[in-house]
């Protein structure tokens, strides 16, 4: 049964992610056009409970394209995922004549608009982080701005390095997903890479390669570890204590999801807010956005969670291979 939808709200929940802004641009402004109410809800899921929301139109969203962060700020909500909370978020969704919601985040965001469609507010996700983790899509709203701002941060981390004759481990963010630490990885030429989907042994890993590397001729070395492979500072610690390399530990932290976001974040954003609109506008929710073989395309959120994507370790060997 299609759906009449006459207003809708929006709302960014969980890790801000670059591009974000822009999506929140594209769906206002292509609701407007079509006839629709917009509610920015601030805070996630945090506003839906506490009923923190306001009626955008097409000036609301000027001059944000560029921004990095959200304009309607985010935040995780621990009361949502309690019946209480999620039956709290649809009577207010319901008191505001808020018919569907557009939702911009990761899994755990995902995750709550598939509750809010179970409890009767149908919604369209857009993925939005820097981890590209969203098993239903190649690619999530963020992951290239994160990427680039690390490329830059490793480049200049190796001029030192070199200067120096000096290891550094750069520690960047994934706790449970690789795909910034292996894509960083071979674009920065790092000796080594370190992501939570395949065990690696210290010794094996990565002072064997150093000291073979040493050999032909190389004395400064870049590791990139991503977060969830344990802490940069002891692995430094391990590397210099055995290998004698001078070893200095970076963490990139939070300058990961910052800045303004890149060409292809504020494209393919623009494209997935639009396309959550048409999807409303037709009376369908409860779907999922996707960028996947190159096209948008759109899943059942209960399919796109039940989904998995498991890392290619073959970009291992490609690392490992190409960087002696």
């Amino acid at each position: 049964m299609s759906l009449e939808i006459k207003t809708i709200g929006i709302l960014t929940s969980g890790g801000d992610a670059p591009g974000m802004n822009a999506a929140i641009r594209s769906v206002v402004r292509a609701a407007v056009f079509k006839g629709i109410r917009v509610m920015g809800i601030r805070r996630g899921f945090n506003g839906l409970i506490s009923d923190d929301m306001f009626e955008m139109n097409i000036r609301s969203v000027s001059e944000i394209i560029h921004r990095g962060g959200t304009v309607l700020y985010t935040a995780r909500c621990l009361e949502f995922k309690t019946k209480a909370g999620i039956e709290k978020a649809r009577d207010n969704c319901n008191e505001n004549g808020i018919d569907a919601l557009v939702v911009l985040g990761g899994d755990g965001t995902f995750r709550g608009a598939k509750e809010m469609s179970d409890a009767g507010i149908p919604c369209v996700g857009i993925p939005c982080t820097i981890d590209n983790d969203i098993a239903c899509s190649d690619y999530s709203i963020g992951y290239d701005t994160a990427l680039n701002t690390a490329m830059n941060m490793v480049d200049k981390l190796r001029d030192t390095a070199q200067s120096h004759d000096r290891c550094s481990v750069v520690e960047v963010m994934g706790h449970k997903s690789g795909y910034l630490a292996m894509t960083v990885g071979i674009a920065c030429g790092a000796l080594a890479v370190l992501i939570p989907e395949i065990p690696y042994d210290m010794d094996r890993d990565l002072i064997d390669r150093m000291l073979f590397t040493q050999r032909t001729g190389k004395k400064h070395f870049i590791i990139v570890v991503a977060e969830g492979c344990g802490s940069a500072a002891e692995i430094s610690e391990f590397i210099q204590s055995r290998s004698g390399i001078e070893t200095k530990a970076t963490i990139l932290g939070h300058v990961q999801r910052g800045g303004s976001p890149t060409v292809q974040d504020r494209y393919l954003a623009s494209l997935m807010g639009f396309r959550a609109i048409e999807l409303l506008s037709e009376g369908i929710g409860r779907r999922a956005i996707a960028f996947k073989h190159g096209q948008l395309m759109d899943f059942d959120i209960e399919e796109a969670l039940s989904m998995t994507k498991p890392l290619d370790k073959e970009l291992l060997t490609i690392s490992q291979r190409i960087s002696i």
